[in-house]
Order: C-alpha cells, then sequence, then structure tokens
C-alpha cells in the first residue's frame, strides 16, 4: 500500500544542480531504507543512495560520493537527493525505491520491492 512518487527532475548544464524529491504516502511505518536508482537507456539500473530510517545513517555509490546527498524529512514522508557538479553520465531516470528490511545491514537493489515512477535528468555538455 505503500507509494512513492518522484519529482524536480529536469535538464541542466554540465556543473549544475537539481534536488529531488520522493514523496511516501500509505503504510510508511513499514519502511525502513530508503534509496536512490538510476538508470541510463540502454544500461542496468545502478544505486545512486540510500539513507537509514533508524538514524539517517546513508551510504552512496563512489560514482556520487561528494556530489549528491539523500537526506528525509519524516515528518512530511520525503526523501531528497541534491545533485551537485553534475555530468552528462548522470543523465539517466531517477527512481526512488522503499525498503522493509529490518537488518542494520544496506540492503541489496532486490530487497528494494516498492518503487516510484521515476523523474528523468539530463545533464548537457
Amino acid at each position: 500500500q505503500v507509494q512513492l512518487v518522484e519529482s524536480g527532475g529536469g535538464l541542466v548544464q554540465t556543473g549544475g544542480s537539481l534536488r529531488l524529491s520522493c514523496a511516501a504516502s500509505g503504510r510508511t511505518f513499514s519502511v525502513y531504507f530508503m534509496g536512490w536508482f538510476r538508470q541510463a537507456p540502454g544500461k542496468e539500473r545502478e544505486f545512486v543512495a540510500a539513507i537509514r530510517s533508524i538514524d539517517r545513517g546513508t551510504t552512496y555509490a563512489d560514482s556520487v560520493k561528494g556530489r549528491f546527498t539523500i537526506s528525509r524529512d519524516n515528518a512530511k514522508n520525503m526523501v531528497y537527493l541534491q545533485m551537485n557538479s553534475l555530468q552528462p553520465e548522470d543523465t539517466a531516470i531517477y527512481s526512488c525505491g522503499a525498503s522493509r528490511e529490518t537488518r542494520w545491514t544496506w540492503p541489496s537493489s532486490w530487497q528494494y520491492d516498492i518503487w516510484g515512477q521515476g523523474t528523468q535528468v539530463t545533464v548537457s555538455s
């Protein structure tokens, strides 16, 4: 019954910034991890960042570390992805996912079983 809706994508020049939002609704009490993933045309979906509900701990893919920041506002049931220093290789459809995994260990991609529709991010040269 959990639903996720992404927003904030768009066209930005190299070096620019975007802030993506993911709004969660429904029975969100069972969600313990939220993550951002992306998929470029012709490529597999890849992990970008995740945040843990209990302590707001975060983890990032090496490709975005230092440039992207994931955060959440539990009161608003919102998760954000601040993207800075964007590069053309960041162009992809970005989706947020929810995991009901209860362990502290970061879930694998397949353990994110609730997904939003995605939002397009395009970085021009």
